[in-house]
This record gives structure tokens, C-alpha cells and sequence, in this order.
């Protein structure tokens, strides 16, 4: 039998992990970002999918999301099917990047590779996670044109779309 302190761990760790806003910091070492109208860090590189390397640096000029998700995550898995329509909608517009963590990578990448459109990053020690400052799931940080962050927080499916269409028709 299961230790029942464990399970109710895990059970508290589900409801109050999976739809937190990211924490940020501004001490030396600290987060990328700092927070909404601040500049983003775009200097970091991360190991995609397809085992091919994503520079932050290739984001610059354009408008990104950043969707920081874990795969046992049941409020990631619901949002999936969404990011994965605005990745495709906004193809070539606005720069989608799941960054899975939070876990091992073969459950990382098994979940990634039924969410098509979007470019995941495999980040099991949670690397990416900490250059943003991204501290639970599901967490966006979207960044403009400009590299100005506009979100660091969790987003309702519409919030996000609508976000999205907005820095879409705004970007150069």
C-alpha cells in the first residue's frame, strides 16, 4: 500500500502546481526576466525535440511564446490542443516554443510529439525554466517584437489567443 502522506503530497502539488504564475527575481544570477514592460534575456540555448539546438538569439525581431509545461501537468495537457492552433495559425508570425520540463525527457518528449506545430524544447534539469524565472506550470512568457516581455504569467486559452492575434497584426 502507498504511503498516504505521499499521495496527499502529490494531490496538493497537482491542484496548487498546475496553474501558478512564474515567480522572477532581479538579484545577480537571478531570472531573465524581470517582469511585464521589461526586456527579455534572450541569451540561451536549449536542445529541441529533434535533438537539433534552439538559440534565444533566433527570437530576436519577432514576437515569441514561451509555454513552460510539465507532462503529467493535467491543466498543460488541456491547454495542448490550443497552443498547438495558435503555433500553426501563427506560423512564420509569432515563434511558439513549449519548453517541457519538470520531468524526465522520454516523458517530455512522449507528450511533445502529440502536440504538432509547436518547437519543443526537452528541458528536464529545468535550465530554460530557471533563465526565465519560471518556477511552476503552466506558466507563458510572452515577449514582442521588441523583446519586451507582455506576459510571465498563466493565461486562460482566450487571454492567450487573444494576446497572440495582438502581437501578430503589431509585429514588423
Amino acid at each position: 500500500m502507498r504511503n498516504p502522506a505521499v499521495l496527499v503530497a502529490s494531490a496538493l502539488l497537482l491542484v496548487t502546481g498546475c496553474s501558478a504564475g512564474a515567480a522572477t527575481s532581479s538579484e545577480s544570477g537571478g531570472p531573465a526576466t524581470s517582469g511585464v514592460g521589461e526586456q527579455v534575456d534572450l541569451d540561451f540555448t536549449a536542445e529541441t525535440l529533434d535533438g537539433a539546438t534552439l538559440e534565444g538569439s533566433d527570437l530576436e525581431g519577432q514576437p515569441a511564446v514561451l509555454w513552460f509545461w510539465a507532462p503529467w501537468c493535467p491543466t498543460c495537457r488541456a491547454q495542448a490542443p490550443n497552443v498547438s492552433a495558435l503555433a500553426e495559425q501563427y506560423e512564420g508570425e509569432v515563434a511558439v516554443i513549449g519548453v517541457g520540463g519538470l520531468d524526465d525527457t522520454t516523458a517530455i518528449a512522449d507528450l511533445a510529439e502529440e502536440i504538432p506545430h509547436v518547437t519543443h524544447v526537452v528541458d528536464p534539469d529545468g535550465e530554460v525554466w530557471q533563465h526565465f524565472g519560471v518556477t511552476a506550470q503552466s506558466t507563458y512568457t510572452v515577449v514582442d517584437a521588441d523583446g519586451e516581455v507582455v506576459n510571465d504569467e498563466y493565461l486562460e486559452d482566450a487571454e492567450l489567443n487573444d494576446l497572440v492575434a495582438r502581437l501578430a497584426t503589431e509585429a514588423p
